[in-house]
Formats: structure tokens, C-alpha cells, sequence
């Protein structure tokens, strides 16, 4: 397991983690999350990335229960503020509800601090000052060491630095995408300028697509998968055309390319993801310990690619 540092800050996290969404109280118990964290942990996993929306709260409640197990020191834990609840002053990045939302995150975590706080989405309700404002309070008061922001466009972050220096305050220091083969435009072309200008990491999630780049949705939807148990997901991925012929043409040729390799489409696909000397992290999100131990060994799978599987892999979607 290779640590990389946290865009040229000094914070160090392995090049995959283990990511909470979709899968810690809805697909996984209790019982199979403690076993997925400790293999995650055994096997070299130091990042474990979770939200206070994460079923509903569920998914950091289960996590503080296993965290009691480790020494805090060794892991790095993230959480996300932005959907905490229903009421007017219970979602967004109001000074109220970054500041409520992160105590109540602590609360189920069972822990004094985050290592990192990331603010979920961007918010254009409210001032960019009271947003940076509140995360340098934050992260000044000890509940966070670090903070950075999840799907916010080139723009907004450019926008957060400077508002950051003109209030001499801490500036974010990672972004949170969604990058894979298929959705890669805003890492590697709309972040490009800020990765020199900011020293800006990234800590990447669905690397698989939701499970496009497995190859299992080649024959349909099976029952019981991310796409059947979340129709919401599966209509966005149809607008965005990704069961066309063409697509599908292009995945079937992603598995000859994993199956010449001697690997899955999934160790190939993570394995890309972590050729980006941008990418900090890949986030996995397993739903079973088998997935995990088939997902892992993409660390080793990435030494494989070489720069003409590579140029194909990024040139396929």
C-alpha cells in the first residue's frame, strides 16, 4: 500500500480508502461493516470517508462504534457537511448549520476530531466569506485538521482561496470528485490550473461508476445491485447514456483489455484511477468483504498498465 501525501500538504493517506455511502446501514449491518473495516485496516487502509447524510447518520454511528477498536493516531476519518436534516437551518453551509452539523458528526463518530471536514456541496446561498469564515473556526478549534470542499465547480474553489487570503484565513486544501473512465472531464481538465497554483489533492469516489465498469449491467440490470436498489441512480446513469450501444461496446472492450491483464474490469478500472499523480485516494465503496479483497488488489494491478494501455484505457470513454 503506497501512503500519498494530500495534494503538498502533509497530510498522508493510502491510495485507496474505504468509503461509507450506499453501503454502511443499507447494504452492510454491523456486523459485516466491523469485518470490512478490519480488513480494510490490516490490509495497509489508513482513510475511512463517511457524511452526516449517509444513511441518515447511520453510517457514522456504526463507524464510531468499530473506531473505538484502533488507536485514533493511525486513521485518518472524513466527514461531510451539507444534508444533516429537514428544517430550514438543517442542511447547507450556513455558519449555523457547518458548526451544528459538525458536532452532531462528532457526536456519532464517537471522536473529538476529523481529520478531515469537507463541505458536501457547494452552497450559493450563502456568502463564500461566512463559508470560509466558518471552516478556518473549525479547523482553528481542533474539530477538523483539515477541510476541503466535494463537487464544487473550478470557480467556486478559486473563489474559496481567494476570499481565504483576503480574511488571512485556512484555505480548502482537497476537493472530493467523482472520477473513473467514463466521468473524468472536471479532474483532469476544469481543476487542471488549481493542482500547481493550490497544491489541491483530491480524494476521488465511484471509481467503478457505480458498478458500470464491472461489466455486471452488460446483460441488464441484476436484481439486488446498486442500480435495481436505487432507481434514482439508474436514471441518471440512463441520461446520461450509459447503457447505449456504444457504451456498452466500449466496456466489452475494457474487459478484453482486463482479461489480456489477467485481472477484473474493477482492479483495472481502480487501478487507472490511481494512475492520475493528482489522485490522493480512490474511495471504494464496498458492499461485501469480497468486493473489498477483489477491489484492493488494484494497488497491484496499477504497476501493470503501462503507458499505451494507459492511453487506450483514457482514450476508450
Amino acid at each position: 500500500m503506497e501512503y500519498r501525501k494530500v495534494g503538498k500538504w502533509g497530510l498522508k493517506i493510502s491510495e485507496v480508502s474505504l468509503g461509507t455511502w450506499l453501503t454502511f446501514g443499507n447494504q452492510l449491518d454491523l456486523k459485516s461493516t466491523r469485518e470490512v473495516v478490519r480488513y480494510a485496516v490490516s490490509n495497509g487502509i489508513n482513510f475511512i470517508d463517511t457524511a452526516e447524510a449517509y444513511a441518515n447518520g447511520i453510517a457514522e454511528s456504526m463507524l464510531g462504534m468499530i473506531l473505538k477498536e484502533y488507536r485514533r493516531e493511525d486513521l485518518v476519518i472524513s466527514t461531510k457537511i451539507f444534508w444533516g436534516g429537514d428544517g430550514p437551518n438543517d442542511k447547507g453551509l450556513s455558519r449555523k448549520h457547518l458548526l451544528e452539523g459538525t458536532w452532531n458528526s462528532l457526536k456519532r463518530l464517537q471522536l473529538d476530531y476529523v481529520d478531515i471536514l469537507y463541505c458536501h456541496r457547494p452552497d450559493p446561498e450563502v456568502p463564500m466569506e461566512e463559508v470560509v469564515w466558518t471552516m478556518d473556526q473549525i479547523v482553528r478549534s481542533g474539530l477538523a485538521f483539515y477541510w476541503g470542499t466535494s463537487e464544487w465547480s473550478a470557480e467556486e474553489i478559486e473563489r474559496a482561496h481567494q476570499v481565504a487570503k483576503e480574511l488571512n484565513c485556512i484555505p480548502p486544501v482537497v476537493e472530493q470528485p467523482q472520477y473513473n473512465l467514463i466521468f473524468k472531464d472536471r479532474v483532469e481538465k476544469e481543476y487542471a490550473p488549481l493542482y500547481e497554483k493550490y497544491g489541491m489533492g483530491l480524494t476521488t469516489w465511484s471509481p467503478l461508476a457505480s458498478g458500470v465498469l464491472t461489466g455486471k449491467y452488460l446483460e441488464g440490470i441484476p436484481q439486488g445491485s446498486r442500480l435495481d436498489r436505487w432507481p434514482w441512480l439508474k436514471q441518471v446513469m440512463e441520461e446520461r447514456g450509459i447503457f447505449g450501444e456504444e457504451t456498452t461496446n466500449k466496456i466489452k472492450r475494457l474487459k478484453q483489455i482486463a482479461d489480456d491483464l489477467g485481472v477484473t474490469m474493477s482492479q483495472l478500472s481502480i487501478a487507472w484511477c490511481l494512475k492520475n499523480p493528482h489522485v490522493s485516494s480512490v474511495i471504494l465503496g464496498v458492499s461485501s468483504l469480497e468486493q473489498l479483497k477483489e477491489n484492493i488488489k488494484a494497488v497491484e494491478v496499477k504497476d501493470k498498465i503501462t503507458d499505451e494501455i494507459y492511453k487506450e484505457l483514457s482514450s476508450l470513454f
